[in-house]
C-alpha cells in the first residue's frame, strides 16, 4: 500500500520521474506475488491501482540502492537496521508512522487476519503519513539532481 500510495502523489505532484519507490518485504515469503486481493481491493476502492505490485525481499544488499528505508513497524525497523553494515545505512531507517503527527502508534498493524475494513482503515493511515513523508521530501526532490530512492519495507504488510 505504501509503495502505491507514495508513487501515485509523486506523480500527482509532477515528480514521479524524480523518485524509484519499492515495496520489499524482510522475510521470502510471498516472492513475486501480486499483493492480498483484500489490498488491491482497498486501494482501488480509495482510486489507487495496486495491481502491478509483485512482492520483493529487502536484503542488507539493498541498502546501497536506497536514500531511505522506511518500515512500516518497529519490528522490521529493528530488523533493517540490524541488517545495515554501517551508520549510514541505519541512519537511511525510519518509520512511516513518524511522518504523521496525528498517528497514536509507532506501528501500521497488519491487516491480514481482519476483516475488509481493517484493510481500510491501515490505508488510511498510511495516507495520513505518506502525505508528511512527502512533504518534507518534495523541497529535495524539486531541486535539479538525478532520480531518488526511496524503498518501503514492509515484511509481510500490504
Amino acid at each position: 500500500m505504501a509503495e502505491v500510495v507514495f508513487r501515485d502523489l509523486a506523480e500527482r505532484q509532477g515528480l514521479g520521474s524524480r523518485i524509484v519507490s519499492r515495496s520489499a518485504g524482510t522475510g521470502d515469503w510471498h516472492l513475486g506475488e501480486r499483493a492480498d486481493h483484500r489490498t488491491i481491493d482497498s486501494l482501488a476502492r480509495r482510486g489507487y491501482d495496486g495491481s502491478r505490485h509483485r512482492a520483493r525481499q529487502f536484503t542488507a544488499a539493498t541498502f546501497a540502492d536506497n536514500d531511505l528505508v522506511v518500515a512500516l513497524d518497529r519490528t522490521h525497523e529493528r530488523i533493517l537496521r540490524e541488517w545495515a553494515h554501517d551508520e549510514d545505512e541505519e541512519g537511511k531507517v525510519t518509520l512511516l508512522l513518524a511522518f504523521d503527527p496525528n498517528a497514536s502508534t509507532h506501528d501500521v498493524p497488519d491487516p491480514y487476519y481482519a476483516g475488509a475494513e481493517m484493510f481500510d482503515s491501515v490505508l488510511g493511515m498510511i495516507e495520513a503519513a505518506t502525505r508528511g513523508l512527502f512533504r518534507q521530501l518534495e523541497p529535495a526532490l524539486r531541486l535539479p539532481r538525478s532520480p531518488r530512492t526511496f524503498g518501503a519495507p514492509s515484511g509481510g504488510l500490504p
